[in-house]
């Protein structure tokens, strides 16, 4: 019965669960009256949810208004539409809405709208004070209560009948702003009014002008007034200015005189400024007096004419230049006026020097006299001086000296060469003639040297320079010595080759030699092997374009490349090509290869003889016995002797040979029944030596060849031998 009620229980539930079911098809916003409102109207923002529902069900929906991403408005209603109303739309209105609707679960939004509230709130500006002094500061703010930041603040300052002045603050976190404006001379009433701006989409929006505001201003003193007397001046005159002006507090107030930026005198606390000085065609100009106060600051300025007394002198020179120990007569005059006081000067870094007071000077000069020299008049007190006159003192150049900048008189051919001609003595400025040979190349004035520079020195140029140096002095010139500059050739094709050439016994001599095509002496030739690294072995500098090392005894570890390297002053060094050189065995070392090889050769053919010999002897000894005669014995012991004896003996296999040839050629000829007389007449021919008959080689003619080859000279002492020896035929 339970189990019955639950199933039903599930069934009823799931048939509620398909009945509520529903989706969200779109979610609108929108604004009443439009996207554009102006400041100041009612606004409406409304949210619009399109559901569709499987059955007519109610549904709680949550409505949810975003501005700029933040929540501004939120509510609950069964209904599909939300409405969020503004009553009076500000400019901080503006911005992107969304809207948001959640329900049963589910949840949508609509797409950002942007809405923008036109126009601005009016400013209200407020002055700090109403009524200001000169030099003080007016303190204003404008604020925008109903706006939001960021923000631009204008401000007008306006003067009657003139244009505004503007200052402008951004703002970009308050809805007001404050500046202070400076109360400069001459103003009296002043206007002043503001204005905002703001950017809505890249776009400005500009509010209406705020109140004005009037500010007067007073003055805290009087524009000074300044006099100079006498009217008419003239130099040597007295002259005397005075400035003064009319001030309401006498704390602080400071009066100036200046000329030309130049201030004169100075007063404090006081309303009258005195000053005098004998007066100059210097003090002619305008003079400017200033009154100042805190910040407030007036001016008057006065055009003073100073007439002239007398005119600037005239300094006049007999010569201007002239050599030393001559005489300088020097002038000095004012046109149309004789009564002065005149003396004469000698202008320094350390200041004016007298040389006498006097209208004329006449002196002995030297070269310390060259320099500017004035004179000055002096006529009630007024002190004039004429335009400096410069004199030139010139002592003669000494003879010049020419060399070479590098130090030595040489230049590698294609090279520049730069010479030097300096003048010890002798008052500048010293013109310089260069020559190569009878020709000028450069002249160059100068102080007491000069630079000449001659590029690309061929093998034929003529090597012979010279300068000639001269200045105003009336000797004449100088002239120096002929330089003669010696003309490098760098080495080119360096050449190497061994004596003998590619193979060299062990233990002989063998030379070397180094040698260039072409170059300038001397030469530095350098010999080395090249191995792991390059090893030095000789090095000699000569006046010669070869150079020959001998190397007296050659080894096995003289094997190897060897080059060599050549250079001169130039600084060029030129590698010859590498040869290769093998060191091979000498004579006597073959010989006695040969002798350790033919000795045990030697040594195994008679071993193998002698066993031969033996074998063949037992094998036919019976016979041999039965048959010998008495004359074997002596025979055998003859043929010894002979052996022995006999110096030019070689015993050899091909001895050998012959005798078993000649003994198997008698068995042949013989029948069975005659073969003990064939042993002995064997035996007598093994043991019997042609004396006649030359030795024969077998195992040693390769050696003896080859150690021919390489002596010939033994080869020839050793068949000498041979032939000279009795029995040699």
């Amino acid at each position: 019965m339970y189990l019955a009620l639950l199933v039903i229980f599930l069934q009823c539930s799931e048939l509620y669960a398909q009945a509520r079911v529903f989706t969200f098809n779109t979610v609108e916003i929108k604004v009443q009256p439009s996207v554009k409102v102006k400041n100041g109207a009612p606004m409406s923002i409304i949210c619009h949810a399109d559901i569709s529902k499987s059955t007519s069900f109610q549904l709680k929906h949550n409505f949810t208004v975003f501005k700029d991403g933040k929540l501004v408005f939120m509510t609950v209603s069964y209904k599909g539409n939300a409405k969020y109303e503004i009553p009076v739309a500000r400019s901080s209105n503006t911005g992107e809405y969304e809207c948001t609707v959640e329900a049963g679960g589910k949840a949508k939004s609509s797409k950002p709208l942007h809405v923008w509230v036109t126009g601005m709130t009016k400013p209200i500006l407020t002055a700090e004070k109403n009524e200001v002094l000169e030099g003080e500061v007016v303190k204003l703010r404008c604020e925008l209560p109903e706006e939001e930041p960021p923000l631009h603040f204008f401000f007008w300052k306006t003067k009657t009948n003139s244009t505004p002045k503007e200052k402008h603050v951004f703002e970009p976190y308050r809805n007001f702003s404050e500046v202070e404006f400076s109360v400069e001379e001459g103003d009296h009433i002043l206007q002043f009014d503001c204005f905002g701006r703001r950017n809505v989409k890249h776009e400005f929006e500009t509010s209406e002008h705020s109140n004005t505001t009037l500010v007067t201003v007073r003055e805290p003193f009087i524009k000074p007034t300044l006099n100079a007397k006498p009217s008419n001046i003239t130099e040597g005159d007295r002259i005397q200015f005075e400035c003064s002006t009319m001030v309401a507090h006498i704390h602080d107030i400071e009066i100036i005189l200046q000329k030309n930026k130049t201030i004169l005198n100075s007063v404090r606390d006081k309303e009258l400024l005195k000053y005098s000085a004998v007066a100059t065609l210097e003090d002619s100009g305008e003079y400017v007096c200033k009154v100042e106060q805190g910040r407030a600051s007036k001016t008057t300025k006065l055009n003073v004419v100073v007439s002239e007394l007398f005119p600037r002198p005239i300094l006049a020179a007999s010569m201007r230049e002239l050599d030393e120990n001559k005489e300088l007569t020097l002038s000095c005059s004012v046109s149309g006026f004789q009564r002065a006081n005149f003396s004469i000067l000698r202008k320094s870094s350390h200041g004016d020097i007298w040389l006498k007071n006097s209208r004329n000077l006449t002196m002995r000069v030297n070269v310390n006299d060259t320099g500017f020299y004035i004179c000055k008049a002096e006529v009630k007190g007024i002190v004039k001086a004429s335009k400096p006159v410069r004199i030139n003192v010139y002592a003669p150049v000494s003879k010049p000296t020419l060399s070479v900048v590098s130090g030595l008189p040489e230049v590698v051919i294609g090279k520049p060469l730069w010479l030097i001609c300096r003048s010890v003595m002798g008052t500048p400025p010293i013109t310089f003639t260069f020559y190569k040979g009878n020709k000028v190349k450069k002249t160059v004035t100068n102080n007491t040297y000069a630079m000449f520079l001659d590029e690309n020195i061929g093998q034929d140029d003529e090597r012979g320079y010279k300068c000639v140096a001269r200045n105003n002095h009336s000797s004449g010139t100088g002239t120096s010595n002929i330089l003669n500059i010696t003309v490098i050739v760098p080495i080119q094709n360096a050449s190497f080759g061994s004596i003998p050439y590619g193979e060299v016994e062990h233990g002989s001599e063998t030379a070397f030699l180094c040698s260039v095509e072409e170059g300038s002496w001397p030469i530095r030739f350098r010999i080395f092997k090249k191995t792991d690294r390059e090893v030095l072995l000789f090095e000699k500098t000569q006046n010669a374009d070869r150079v020959l090392w001998r190397k007296e005894a050659m080894n096995r570890q003289d094997a190897g490349t060897y080059y060599c390297m050549a250079s001169n002053r130039a600084n060029v060094e030129v590698k010859s090509h590498p040869i290769t050189v093998s060191v091979i065995l000498a004579s006597w070392q073959k010989g006695v290869i040969a002798a350790f090889v033919l000795i045990p050769i030697a040594g195994a053919v008679t071993l193998t003889l002698w066993w031969f010999l033996c074998k063949k002897k037992k094998a036919k000894g019976p016979s041999m016995e039965m048959s010998g005669s008495a004359l074997a014995p002596n025979l055998t012991s003859e043929k010894l002797t002979r052996q022995h004896n006999d110096g030019d003996y070689y015993s050899g296999s091909g001895y050998i040979e012959d005798s078993e040839n000649h003994m198997k050629s008698t068995d042949d000829s013989k029948g069975p029944d005659l073969e003990s007389a064939e042993v002995e007449y064997t035996e007598v021919e093994v043991s019997t030596l042609d004396p006649h008959r030359a030795p024969v080689q077998k195992g040693t003619e390769t050696v003896y060849s080859e150690i021919r080859k390489a002596n010939n000279d033994s080869v020839e002492n050793r068949h000498s031998r041979i032939q000279g020896h009795p029995d040699a035929t």
